[in-house]
């Protein structure tokens, strides 16, 4: 019933009103609609992942008059089902945010040739289809930086939904960053099994602080307004925000956030695809893009001076090209 009740509410969706000119095809007649949709892993709701990539669509909308479509989809076989779906319906360009649909673009795009297909992360590509790769370790190497300069008791935490690749890499690089200010440091890891359950992220948090750690940097979406949760009730214990800003969160208890402007992301590619000029590959965005980036809590001032120097030299070093060399997954 629930697949049913999906398909009944897709369809809907694809037939209200179309609005917004422009197609992202060049063999496309001009005055047809150019039309955008994304596919998310989870609900937008979370504060963090999905909840940027909606704010990517609707900044799209906004930006081009583009008519945008948005549904929540969770596994492999409704992944292909979705692109399938849009891909038929004559969409110009799909959004699949994540890693995780990087497969199903490769295997609908081919059906579809006059739909670009992209995917937030991953390395496939194929003549209309693209992904965009996030440097996402390079501000959480500086995030680790910050958080081993604020740790009292040298004990720091990651906690993530699932362990996808690029998920790993963001730890590893946190990581590498909090040895790089105090090498006898102690990183603790766990993986809550999904992204949606915010009571399990909350005991996972908890029992990372009974371990001691001080500093807990969470990449888990939904889940991880538990992890939000179990900090604020600890005292003397910090948390580290991902993917979107989430400074304004907890703000008494979030030392920055590691950030990637995926609105930003997603407009600059549907600008090419509108345009046209379309070109498959890896759309690769590092720091010098300030795509990605460490965003230092406003409402609190922790870190010492002699650090945040560091941090800034890194920084300005990963701008450059010149950062200390990261052997992660993107």
């Amino acid at each position: 019933m629930r697949r049913i009740a999906r398909r009944i509410i897709f369809i809907h969706t694809l037939l209200l009103p179309i609005v917004g000119c422009g197609d992202g095809n060049a063999d496309v007649q001009a005055n047809q609609a150019f039309r955008v949709a994304l596919l998310t892993p989870g609900p937008i709701s979370d504060q963090s992942w999905n909840a940027s990539a909606y704010e990517g669509l609707m900044r799209v909308r906004d930006s081009l008059s583009a008519d945008v479509r948005h549904v929540q989809t969770r596994t492999p076989a409704e992944f292909e089902e979705n692109f399938r779906q849009y891909g038929a319906s004559g969409f110009s360009l799909v959004i699949g945010h994540g890693f995780e649909f990087q497969d199903a673009a490769q295997r609908v795009g081919p059906e579809f040739p006059k739909t670009i297909f992209a995917t937030t992360g991953g390395t496939g590509t194929a003549a209309n289809v693209a992904a965009m790769s996030f440097a996402f370790d390079e501000p959480s190497y500086l995030a680790g930086m910050a958080a081993a300069a604020v740790s009292r008791r040298n004990v720091l935490a990651v906690i993530g939904g699932t362990e996808l690749p690029p998920v790993r890499a963001s730890f590893d690089a946190f990581t590498a960053g909090a040895k790089s200010v105090k090498p006898d440091i102690a990183v603790l890891t766990a993986f809550i099994g999904n992204w949606d359950d915010a009571g399990a992220g909350k005991e996972q948090a908890l029992a990372m602080i009974a371990r001691g750690a001080d500093v807990i940097f969470q990449n888990a979406d939904a889940a991880g307004q538990g992890i939000f949760q179990a900090v604020r009730e600890s005292r003397g214990v910090w948390i580290v925000g991902s993917n979107a800003d989430q400074n304004g969160v907890a703000p008494e208890v979030t030392l920055g956030s590691v950030v990637i402007d995926v609105p930003h992301a997603f407009l600059l590619l549907a600008r090419e695809v509108q345009a046209g000029s379309f070109a498959p590959r890896v759309i690769r965005f590092g720091s010098a893009s300030d795509v990605v980036r460490w965003v230092p809590n406003p409402a609190v001032s922790v870190v010492p001076a002699a650090t945040q120097a560091r941090i800034d030299s890194v920084r300005a070093a990963f701008i450059a090209g010149t950062g200390p060399a990261l052997a992660v997954a993107r």
